[in-house]
């Protein structure tokens, strides 16, 4: 009886056993079934845009001044006192108008010494050929002859030039800005009689720094708005090879025509240089964040939905959005929810509506 007992409770044990075995068996694989659906529950929602790239024209803004294209000082070539003054200040002066003529010095007896030297040279010098030719000079001399006419000719020379000297004319086309003589005043050969501003074209002179000077191309465009509130458009015409020790920056000159010559020298000028096209993406602000490392980015829904980070550099800005390059066509930036969010994580992912 004792025997029978004892092998009926063992019966009643192991069958108990394997209905609860049977039962503890299932629940663990609910209980991960449902700690999985509870984690894809709790992924984070985000917004997102598709980048859009288009070819943008970057815009540099400089602040800078004009500055005549051509200036020079007109001195006096020769001594003398001032005969005649045919300019002032204001006046505008063509290329070769007489703006000064200083006393004559007796420069003009000169000359007409020279030229009476000059044809009793010459006179000579056609008797003395004659003479060759009919063989009652030896050919050799015909040689000195010639030399003695040169050496009339040069001296000549050397006397006009003299008297050209005491007039004075402008090299260049552009107005008089400063007269510092007057009627009756000796100069000396160096002494500053004008000084002669050219008009046509004047100079749009700005400071461009060296991160920003690659962009700059001789024959860009630029617009130019003048202190006084006229804009014009002009062409970058030079730009330095060479930086300004003090600033590190480097000189850029736009052509600006002037053909009525109302754009003064010196005045303050506003410069937008129009700088070559390069791909960008419009990006709103608020979407622009920082790694890890410090680095300007957005984050981007990658493959998978999974948050990557994707580093970006300014082409322009704006007041609420930006232009950007290194995103690629068709990248999903993330627009609300980028910095709850971090590198590697799985989101859920919502198209932005449509404005």
């Amino acid at each position: 009886m004792r025997t029978s007992r004892w092998v009926a409770a063992g019966l009643v044990l192991g069958a108990v056993v394997w209905i609860g075995s049977g039962h503890f068996g299932e629940k663990a694989p609910k209980a991960q079934d449902a700690a999985k659906t509870q984690k894809v529950e709790k992924r984070f929602r985000v917004t997102v845009v598709p980048a859009v790239v288009e070819d943008r024209v970057q815009r540099l803004s400089v602040s800078g001044r004009t500055e005549a294209d051509r200036r020079t000082n007109v001195t006096a070539r020769t001594n003398g006192f001032v005969a005649e003054l045919r300019v002032r200040r204001g006046t505008a002066v063509k290329e070769g108008e007489v703006i000064a003529v200083l006393s004559d010095e007796a420069r003009e007896a000169n000359v007409q010494q020279a030229q009476a030297r000059l044809d009793q040279r010459r006179k000579e010098y056609e008797a003395r050929r004659a003479l060759v030719e009919q063989g009652n000079l030896p050919r050799l001399n015909l040689a000195q002859f010639e030399a003695d006419l040169k050496g009339a000719e040069a001296a000549l020379a050397a006397a006009e030039a003299e008297r050209d000297r005491g007039i004075v004319v402008s090299p260049l086309d552009g107005v008089v800005n400063e007269l510092p003589v007057e009627l009756g005043q000796a100069l000396q050969p160096g002494a500053p009689i004008a000084a002669v501003i050219a008009r046509e074209p004047m100079l749009a002179v700005v400071e461009v720094s060296e991160r920003r000077i690659g962009g700059v191309r001789v024959g860009d465009f630029a617009d130019v708005r003048l202190a006084t509130g006229r804009t014009a458009e002009g062409k970058v015409r030079f730009v330095s090879a060479r930086a300004t020790a003090q600033t590190r920056t480097y000189r850029v000159d736009i052509a600006i025509p002037n053909a009525d010559g109302t754009i003064p020298d010196g005045i303050t000028a506003e410069v937008g240089l129009r700088l070559a096209a390069v791909p960008a993406t419009r990006v709103q602000r608020s979407a622009l964040t920082f790694s890890s490392e410090g680095r300007l980015g957005v984050r981007l829904a990658g493959e998978g939905d999974k948050v990557v980070f994707a580093p970006v550099g300014l082409v322009e800005d704006e007041t609420e959005f930006l232009w950007a390059s290194g995103l690629k066509d068709g990248d999903r930036i993330i627009v609300q929810g980028q910095d709850f969010v971090k590198e590697g994580q799985v989101v859920d992912v919502v198209p932005a509506p449509k404005a």
